[in-house]
């Protein structure tokens, strides 16, 4: 039985998607925010960028180290979470809720598809 949200779907770099009918909402998972520790910096496009699937759209910093963000689908980016700009820590205390990272308009919906199940996601994230 997997421990992740059932209405989310995942990718194997520990990104999650929700999908919201026009838009989808992105952030990290439970499992990359205990890999990462206290995170202390996510740097995120701009709102109209377009991002690819499976490329970089940002950064996270954390006391640990340094990793990338990568796009689960393609598309434009309709909104970005500007409250992680004074509070990254919101991606620790919620990874599912106030610590999403970006909306994204996808331009692929067929892509959504290719996405991992939560129990799917689950053992990956061993």
């Amino acid at each position: 039985m997997s421990t992740y949200p059932s209405d989310l779907r995942y990718t194997n770099d520990h990104e999650w998607l929700r999908d919201a009918g026009s838009n989808v909402t992105v952030g990290i998972t439970q499992f990359a925010v205990d890999q990462l520790g206290d995170i202390t910096l996510v740097d995120l496009p701009k709102e109209g960028d377009l991002v690819t699937k499976g490329q970089r759209f940002g950064t996270i910093e954390s006391v640990k180290s340094v990793s990338d963000l990568y796009a689960p689908c393609s598309g434009t980016v309709a909104k970005v979470n500007a409250a992680l700009k004074d509070a990254p820590e919101l991606v620790n205390q919620e990874p599912y809720a106030g610590g999403w990272m970006i909306e994204i308009a996808p331009s692929e919906r067929g892509e959504l598809d290719e996405l991992l199940s939560p129990d799917a996601y689950a053992a990956v994230a061993q």
